[in-house]
């Protein structure tokens, strides 16, 4: 095999390494010198580590020469800023918290670096995670390599433009409104949100570092080129949290098929809560219609669910998850950028959301009505398929949250519509899996994602890599290939 390019996916670059055919040290430096030749004008790595990265790749290539052997062992990868590692900043990008460097590393980063992988640097994000940019007050903002002049996604904005533009073949990301799959469908690229409870929850925001913080919804997972590198990082961080760990296992249970022909897959109905572009309705048809020609079989079906009254519930739990332990000004702030419906009266509610125990207690209660019915659904399906979110990527946008607009098919939608589609898997703690689905008419990347059942992460991952194989991959952004 001749030498690895900067697009060869993780599993690629990986399987030169076991050959014997590249060193550590040739793909991390090949990966720095595409940073360097890159990163003035997309701004994706906000912090780089490349001398750690080097001596990282040293000792994993004197590793490999005395037989010594992990999953990821020498491989270059990035991880989101907000990640918890040892002598690194994690901001997420409040200014109060810029000087924050914590003393040991999160217990995803732990995995990840016992697994051998060698760290290029923390990936740029916006303000508390909380939007669908990476625009930082600390960072600077980042910008997609499809167009420069538009948003990457967010939050996990930095690593899906580092990975669509060939800087690093892996990374991890979180997702609490769609901040992993956002960035994949922005980019191109691919993203999973595991289940809320296969991967810790601890380590991905300055102010939730506890080994098992009092939070859900909010998930850490892995982005990539492939949905084979998808499964490959999955494996590495995927497992029960610390102290859990002294008597759990997690098994993850095998995809249920492995042919696209025996998925039943679920086509999510239009929603009144937001509407698609046509393109991205298009791209749901053109994948009905592939799999249809292919035998699988495909209807149009949802859990019986009140769409108005799960989103609100997810918004209201996403209010009181994301704002706890911060001050009032903080709380001002992350409001504003959390607004998931762009109502000035919602926000308002936001700002000030209170709930008794008892009503906290009886939403905790609706959440797992709604969760027993994704599961009873998923007796008859395998996957759900719906937009990751309303349109390919928008133009940079400033401004009060709930004044923005994001223009669908020529009108002005409220910016927090976004979050509709990635709601549906986050609110009972779904995984989904992101996933290319072509381009627009302005040869953007449009995505989609594989809603499937609980604790299942294996199926929906297994049914985006049939659909790399069978129908859409990755593809270099024309600038950057």
């Amino acid at each position: 095999m001749s030498q690895p390019d900067h697009f060869a996916t993780a599993t690629e670059l990986l399987r030169t390494l076991d050959a014997g055919e590249a060193k550590s040290v040739d793909l991390v430096e090949m990966h720095i010198e595409r940073i360097e030749l890159l990163d003035a004008d997309l701004n994706a790595i906000a912090i780089s580590t490349f001398d750690r990265a080097r001596d990282a790749a040293r000792a994993a290539d004197d590793a490999r020469a005395a037989g010594e052997r992990s999953r990821l062992l020498g491989l270059p990868m990035t991880l989101k800023e907000s990640t918890q590692v040892a002598g690194l900043p994690q901001s997420a990008g409040m200014p109060p918290f810029a000087q924050h460097t914590p003393a040991t590393d999160g217990l995803v980063a732990r995995r990840v670096f016992a697994a051998g992988a060698c760290l290029l640097g923390k990936t740029n994000i916006p303000f508390a995670l909380a939007d669908w940019q990476a625009d930082s007050t600390i960072y600077g903002r980042t910008n997609n390599p499809w167009d420069l002049d538009r948003s990457p996604g967010g939050s996990t904005g930095g690593g899906g433009a580092a990975l669509a533009a060939g800087m690093t073949p892996l990374e991890i990301g979180s997702d609490i409104g769609g901040s992993i799959r956002v960035p994949a469908a922005y980019c191109g690229v691919f993203g999973h949100r595991p289940t809320e409870t296969a991967v810790p929850r601890s380590g991905s925001f300055p102010m939730a570092d506890l080994d098992n913080p009092g939070s859900i919804m909010g998930v850490q997972g892995p982005m990539a080129r492939s949905a084979f590198d998808l499964e490959l990082l999955f494996d590495v961080v995927a497992g029960p949290v610390a102290i859990e760990d002294r008597a759990w296992l997690l098994e993850i249970p095998p995809a249920r098929h492995d042919r696209l022909a025996d998925f039943r897959v679920a086509i999510m109905p239009p929603t009144p809560l937001a509407t698609p572009s046509s393109a991205m309705r298009g791209a749901v048809d053109e994948l009905a219609g592939f799999l249809s020609d292919r035998g699988t079989s495909v209807a149009e079906a949802m859990p019986d669910l009140d769409h108005e009254a799960y989103f609100h519930d997810y918004l209201t739990t996403l209010m009181l998850i994301t704002t706890q332990g911060m001050s009032r000004d903080q709380r001002e702030e992350s409001a504003a950028a959390q607004s998931a419906s762009g109502d000035p009266a919602d926000l308002a509610r936001a700002r000030g959301m209170t709930l008794s125990a008892t009503e906290f207690l009886a939403l905790l209660n609706r959440r797992e009505r709604a969760r027993l019915k994704w599961a009873e659904f998923f007796e008859s399906w395998d996957v759900v398929v719906c937009p990751t979110t309303l349109d390919s990527a928008f133009p940079h946008t400033q401004g009060k949250f709930e004044e923005r607009t994001v223009d669908v098919d020529g009108e002005p939608v409220p910016y927090g519509s976004l979050v509709v589609y990635p709601m549906w898997a986050i609110f009972t703690g779904q995984p989904a899996t992101a996933f290319p689905a072509g381009v627009d008419r302005r040869g953007l990347p449009l995505g989609l994602q594989a809603i499937g059942p609980y604790l299942e992460d294996r199926t929906t991952m297994r049914f985006a890599q049939l659909l790399e194989q069978e129908w859409h991959d990755f593809q270099a952004p024309p600038a950057y290939s």
